[in-house]
């Protein structure tokens, strides 16, 4: 009879580190592919990302695939904040399916239903996480007017004017908003989280995150303030377990961005801000 030696706390951290290798991949090429617009390299990153977590741990290059499916997903169509309605229908359809497919591969083919969108949680929000939101609403007026107007950013959004384009501004943001915390949050961090220390998890997907906020327009010193911004989301999506709650967060820092858009390219509008 063959015996099997115990896993030893020594070789658990071992393979931990490994399996760091496939983790810190796959953000360098969420940043080649969105953030430097190397499509290529960023194909081949995300191919060697599978390549080693094959080699070292089968069940994270299972949820990798599922993250990596999301991000060839999105990287097939142009991202930009066009707001016509056939790139928004097309950048849509992709933002749509880097959710769905995930979310059913891993419901219906992997059988783990890892991926959940926890939306009614029974929990109240407390005093403190509706002083969060009023402060998020502070925090936004003040912080990107002048990160904004003074940069030049804001000419990364169309000028938006007439009441059909001003709707078709605040639908994309805001649905923008929402997609942001389902595939960042929800999917990408739920599933690091699986393999990887929260802390670990939470700065991975933060690349990721940060690196798509690029490519779309905020450019400039915005990854100074989209990466704090993408950590304090997974951490509070870790705290309250709750989809709702960080979609509020979003949705209320993307109404100011709304607000301020409209105020940078209609300077006679809405002169409530800094600049």
């Amino acid at each position: 009879m063959t015996l099997t030696p115990p896993v030893t706390s020594t070789d658990s951290r071992a393979v931990l580190s490994w399996k760091l290798l496939p983790g810190l991949l796959l953000a360098a090429s969420g940043f080649l592919l969105f953030g430097l617009d190397q499509r290529p390299v960023g194909y081949a990153t995300l191919a060697a990302t599978l390549a080693a977590a094959v080699l070292i741990d089968r069940p994270l290059a299972k949820d990798l695939l599922l993250i990596t499916i999301g991000l060839v997903a999105i990287s097939l169509v142009p991202i930009n904040t066009d707001i016509e309605w056939g790139h928004m229908l097309l950048m849509g359809t992709a933002l749509v399916a880097a959710v769905l497919v995930p979310y059913l591969v891993s419901r219906f083919i992997y059988r783990d239903h890892a991926i959940r969108f926890p939306v009614w949680t029974g929990n109240r929000w407390t005093r403190f996480e509706f002083g969060y939101l009023i402060a998020v609403v502070i925090l936004g007026w003040f912080l990107l007017p002048v990160y904004m107007i003074p940069t030049g950013v804001y000419q990364n959004w169309p000028a938006a004017s007439d009441p059909g384009s001003i709707a078709r501004l605040f639908l994309g943001t805001n649905a923008l908003g929402i997609w942001d915390e389902l595939f960042f949050i929800c999917t990408t961090f739920t599933l690091l989280r699986r393999h990887f220390p929260d802390w670990q998890a939470n700065l991975l997907q933060a690349v990721l995150f940060t690196s798509f906020l690029w490519e779309l327009g905020f450019h400039s010193w915005g990854p100074f303030l989209i990466y704090p911004f993408a950590v304090l989301q997974g951490f509070i999506f870790r705290q309250t377990k709750s989809l709702s709650y960080i979609v509020s967060v979003h949705l209320l820092f993307d109404f100011i961005l709304f607000l301020v858009l409209l105020h940078a390219h209609n300077r006679d509008w809405l002169a409530i801000f800094l600049y």
